[in-house]
């Protein structure tokens, strides 16, 4: 009896998976063409993933995933980024923190690096993003120190006018009125804050600062939020006229869009690291209203 003849296993090559770093970011916008990579301009994904290309050594630019794409002007003092690197990559987070603080420009700083728990993704992981749009109204002493972080307007704003406002607009809801519209890209969106308030102590004394915190943004919706509560605040229309814009769901040429170097991006919340990944899950869900029939994907936070 002939031995049938042993055909050999096809060799199966284990490629070990690659390592998560999440990153803490601070920068002045006011150079930097937003945050996502474009050709040609000078944007902080691109100057970030340059700088980790060279510092490393690698072949290619690693890809920095945010937690929020902010648009050209706007600030950051807690942006969050994941990397992935090989896990061949050799590096100590503080010494590779360390030497970036060294390399990369004054407007730009990593301020955290370390290993990202199981689960972890900057963007969708996410639960809110706080942003913060700073005003000097017209009584307010301006500080041509903070001009390239703070809008003068030539109006008083009344704080109570602007906390009324706001409150009205919490919630789910489509903020289609306050955002521009992006093919294939939901508009609904949960806002757990819009306050103000008017500092009055230290060097920011007299500001008018309003906190925007939701668990994500559209194209320019913070800004927009901040034109029509100005409005509110400067008592040049009242609630009805915001009640009707809101309702409306469609973008208002009443509705101004405030300069961007007013704002900034102050902290991003996360859940507990074992929730991380189901959080993950739940925000690549499909988002619409009760009862409505749209079926269109949360488009990445972006403001």
């Amino acid at each position: 009896m002939t031995a049938s003849p042993i055909t050999p296993s096809p060799i199966t090559r284990c490629v070990p998976d690659p390592v998560r770093w999440r990153l803490g970011i601070r920068y002045d916008g006011s150079a930097f063409s937003g945050w996502a990579a474009q050709p040609g301009r000078r944007t902080v994904q691109g100057e970030l993933e340059l700088w980790l290309r060279r510092v490393l050594g690698l072949d290619q630019p690693p890809r920095l995933v945010c937690a929020g794409r902010t648009d050209a002007g706007v600030h950051a003092r807690g942006q969050v980024a994941h990397v992935d690197l090989g896990p061949d990559t050799v590096m100590d987070p503080e010494a590779l923190r360390w030497r970036l603080s060294r390399a990369l420009p004054g407007d730009l700083a990593v301020t955290d690096l370390r290993r990202a728990p199981a689960g972890f993704d900057a963007r969708f992981a996410a639960v809110w993003r706080r942003y913060c749009y700073r005003i000097a109204d017209l009584d307010t002493i301006k500080d041509p120190l903070t001009r390239g972080f703070v809008v003068s307007i030539p109006y008083r704003l009344d704080v109570d006018r602007l906390n009324t406002a706001g409150r009205t607009l919490l919630g789910l809801r489509d903020f289609g009125a306050f955002c521009k519209r992006r093919e294939g890209a939901t508009t609904v969106r949960t806002l757990l804050d819009l306050s103000a308030r008017r500092r009055d102590d230290g060097p920011e004394a007299g500001l008018v600062e309003l906190t925007v915190r939701a668990d994500a943004f559209c194209h320019s919706m913070v800004r927009c939020l901040a034109g029509a509560l100005v409005e509110i605040g400067s008592a040049r229309r009242g609630l009805d006229w915001l009640s009707a814009v809101a309702a409306a769901g469609v973008r208002s040429s009443t509705v101004r869009v405030m300069p961007a170097h007013g704002l900034t991006l102050e902290e991003v919340g996360y859940p507990p690291e074992d929730q991380l990944a189901e959080r993950a899950s739940q925000a690549r869900s499909r988002r619409t209203l009760p009862g409505a029939e749209s079926d269109r994907q949360l488009e990445p936070s972006h403001d």
